[in-house]
């Protein structure tokens, strides 16, 4: 490989979440933290070098997303996914999340129901009761070690219940599915028909691993195209969450209006030089990066599937089809959740994410993130195999 994934770097004492918020939070740094969804290693070199570049300018003054940022995202999205888009229908949000919070608050009110499909990423839950909404849960079914969308249990919620949002997760997370375009075009139609508008977090569209391939919400049917916002950024895709560069992509000219007159009356979509900066040349020169990257990630996972079959048969990892996060169905150990988040922490010193903040239906399941050099993995599976075995 021409890029050298398997560099350790000391992210300590950089304010990092992932390492240093660890020991504030739980009052120890003994651990192995592969929670936080980033990862450990060096972004792009263009990235760096174009920040490199406007940092050694010196003047740090107002700014506005220029004609080649635009042109780099349209560029990405009609080559990493055959999606054409124009200019009009992107705007910048300060964060996928945030993006969520924004459209849940205009296009809802309080006390209206908004649809999840649990096991799903838990600020989908908060964000919505946090904004006093109802949550209504369509759980995800498990067969054969892999989730499908519960068509007909969506049918029945949208019949019993009067919503206004579904949040899709795609690719999930933290199943790491990638949703075919025949599931995606029925949510579109029943949400379509019913008036309910879908919220599309599309954050690992990117992260498609070698042989799958990210099929957009928004190109599945008209029907989806005229009733969604979908977000996507580069932050997961190239490692940089912390210049916060994200965007939606709103075909629907009347959707658009009022969720981009929602942002511009708060002044929440103006993006900061470093943004536009990072985001741009990410586009423009990261996909050589990117693909190894996806290589390197995907030996990392098949590099756990081995392991866990070998030295730990209790633990099945769910083999992700996009993503760098691996979720683990530990209900072979028959150990209650607290528990099972015992082991993991205080036997075998790792920080891993608790199924259970995805929803009721993680019980039994911890999510991994493997986006770190492959010794570092190699350390906590061991780690874990002798705590199992103690």
């Amino acid at each position: 490989m021409k890029y050298n994934f398997d560099e350790v770097i000391d992210r300590r004492n950089t304010s990092c979440v992932k390492f240093d918020a660890v020991s504030e939070r739980l009052g120890r740094n003994d651990f192995i933290p592969l929670w936080v969804a980033d990862m450990d290693f060096l972004s792009p070199p263009c990235v760096i070098e174009a920040l490199k570049k406007r940092v050694e300018h010196g003047i740090f003054g107002y700014t506005f997303p220029s004609p080649e940022y635009y042109r780099s995202i349209i560029d990405w999205l009609k080559k990493r996914h055959h999606l054409t888009v124009k200019k009009e229908y992107l705007t910048f949000v300060p964060g996928i999340v945030k993006g969520i919070a924004f459209a849940i608050d205009e296009f809802t009110e309080k006390g209206d129901k908004v649809i999840i499909q649990p096991p799903v990423y838990h600020p989908f839950r908060i964000v919505t009761e946090g904004l006093e909404r109802q949550v209504v849960n369509n759980p995800l079914a498990l067969e054969n070690g892999r989730y499908r969308m519960d068509i007909d249990g969506l049918k029945k919620a949208v019949a019993e219940n009067d919503c206004k949002v579904l949040i899709l997760c795609n690719p999930h997370n933290p199943g790491g599915r990638i949703w075919s375009s025949e599931e995606l075009a029925i949510i579109a139609e029943i949400c379509y028909d019913k008036d309910i508008l879908v919220i599309s977090d599309e954050i690992h569209a990117d992260l498609a691993l070698p042989g799958y391939h990210h099929t957009p919400f928004v190109s599945v049917s008209e029907k989806a195209a005229q009733n969604s916002i979908t977000f996507m950024a580069p932050s997961k895709t190239f490692n940089i969450a912390g210049i916060v560069s994200s965007f939606a992509v709103i075909p629907n000219i009347d959707i658009r209006k009022r969720y981009v007159g929602y942002l511009e009356k708060r002044e929440l979509n103006q993006g900061d030089l470093f943004a536009y900066t990072a985001a741009q040349a990410a586009y423009e020169g990261g996909e050589e990066w990117l693909d190894e990257l996806l290589k390197y990630i995907k030996g990392n996972i098949d590099f756990v599937s081995d392991f866990l079959a070998t030295h730990i048969p209790q633990i099945k990892p769910m083999v992700p089809e996009a993503s760098f996060l691996v979720w683990l169905d530990c209900r072979g150990l028959e150990l209650s959740q607290k528990e099972l988040v015992s082991l993991f922490r205080d036997k075998a010193h790792l920080v891993l994410n608790d199924g259970t903040m995805f929803g009721k239906e993680g019980e039994g399941f911890m999510r991994m993130n493997v986006g770190s050099p492959r010794a570092i993995i190699e350390k906590a599976l061991i780690n874990l195999k002798n705590a199992v075995n103690e």
